[in-house]
């Protein structure tokens, strides 16, 4: 059984930041669960381009108000608490942020915490350099 707390996590090498987003990986590749679960706090005012070509993450939201749109078809989505949305295309994406999202996310393949966005808004496969 793992248990994590959180608020514990916030200080340590599981928490990766950006200037305007924080992710704490609560599950990584190495717990061994097949997928890894994150919770992402976004800030309000923010815009988030990503193309996840190497993984599927579901996301559900804990709190804020945002939108999401596909920018292969230019549908907008609210997001506000309780709506999930899942990348099953490996769609890729913009999240803009109207107040504070905390979001619960799962990757899959799990990620290792060592992911760095490249440019296209992509994590490397799990196979490849990080």
């Amino acid at each position: 059984m793992i248990i994590r707390d959180v608020n514990e996590l916030k200080n340590t090498d599981r928490s990766v930041s950006d200037a305007q987003w924080t992710s704490v990986r609560m599950l990584l590749a190495d717990d061994q669960m097949g997928f890894s679960f994150h919770i992402t706090y976004i800030q309000a005012g923010s815009e988030h381009t990503f193309h996840y070509k190497n993984h599927f993450e579901s996301v559900w939201c804990v709190s804020g108000k945002g939108s999401i749109e596909d920018l292969e078809t230019g549908e907008v989505h609210e997001i506000k608490p309780g709506v999930m949305y899942a990348l099953d295309k490996h769609d890729k994406h913009t999240v803009r942020c109207e107040e504070e999202l905390v979001l619960a996310c799962c990757f899959n393949p799990p990620v290792t915490g060592k992911e760095v966005h490249r440019e296209d808004g992509s994590y490397a496969a799990p196979d490849e350099a990080a």
